[in-house]
């Protein structure tokens, strides 16, 4: 696996999927259109800046930065500085929180950033730790998880989830497919259940997503494919169709119009990729 060091700190570069329910990047930062899942994301800044949007603000971040995004709250990156814009991104499983799980599903940070200089240690070490812990012992990977959460409990001002976003027409889209994505919908069905117009939603899609309605919706339903061809050994005609597509055929055209290559090629890929970390 390819890695670097910043500073003294060993950080991995590659995406990697956890057992323990931690996933850890460390990457160029990039234009991210607005979305939202069930982990808890946290950002720490390691060159450049980056842009946060949560919900219907925008928020700047410098090197040194640190960030987090409750579990359902739609957000989004832009990238407007120039040169290295990098971060580590860590994606945590709510089931990690244990006493923190239900103020994490009701409550949202009115102010979702803490700078440089008022970040304390305890945090950036922890962020560290899980970002170069591969294969760690749960319970002190739960640690560090509760370690974090407490600075952010103490240290940021929490508001109601439900204000977060409020009804903005986005908001609203990206949390209809969030939650529909598997069932058969449609723009026209869209727009009638969120009580707007579907020449609107069409124009928001091009503009926000710079694609359309079919597109962004295949988008997410390939993004819980891959999740569940990486980690189930559920077959692929019951992967394609529990996640919303009406055959495995419209299935395997779009995947490979995406990643180029078949969703058993995929699979298959993964496997002996991990055999082989296995095997090191």
């Amino acid at each position: 696996m390819d890695s670097m060091y910043i500073g003294d700190d060993f950080v991995p570069l590659t995406y990697e999927k956890r057992n323990e329910g931690v996933s850890a990047e460390w990457k160029k930062s990039v234009h991210v259109p607005p979305h939202l899942h069930e982990a808890i994301e946290i950002i720490y800044v390691t060159d450049g800046t980056v842009e946060l949007g949560v919900g219907q603000e925008l928020f700047h971040m410098e090197q040194g930065d640190f960030a987090i995004v409750f579990p359902n709250v739609i957000h989004h990156y832009q990238v407007f500085g120039q040169g290295e814009n990098k971060a580590i991104y860590l994606f945590l499983d709510p089931s990690l929180t244990q006493n923190f799980y239900e103020d994490l599903q009701k409550y949202s940070p009115a102010y979702p950033i803490i700078d440089k200089e008022h970040v304390h240690m305890d945090i950036v070490n922890s962020i560290k730790a899980l970002a170069n812990n591969t294969e760690g012992n749960p319970m002190i990977i739960q640690a560090y998880v509760h370690i974090i959460l407490a600075h952010v409990f103490s240290d940021m001002e929490m508001t109601d989830k439900d204000l977060v976003g409020g009804d903005d027409i986005i908001y609203c889209a990206v949390e209809y497919i969030a939650k529909n994505f598997r069932e058969d919908i449609h723009l026209e069905k869209m727009a009638y259940d969120l009580a707007v117009s579907k020449y609107v939603l069409s124009r928001m899609f091009a503009k926000t997503f710079h694609c359309n309605f079919n597109k962004y919706l295949n988008g997410i339903r390939l993004n819980y494919a891959i999740s569940a061809l990486e980690n189930t050994n559920e077959s692929i005609t019951n992967i394609s169709l529990d996640a919303g597509f009406e055959s495995q055929r419209t299935f395997n055209r779009v995947f490979k119009d995406r990643y180029k290559m078949t969703p058993r090629e995929y699979r298959n890929r993964m496997h002996s990729k991990r055999s082989k970390e296995s095997d090191i």
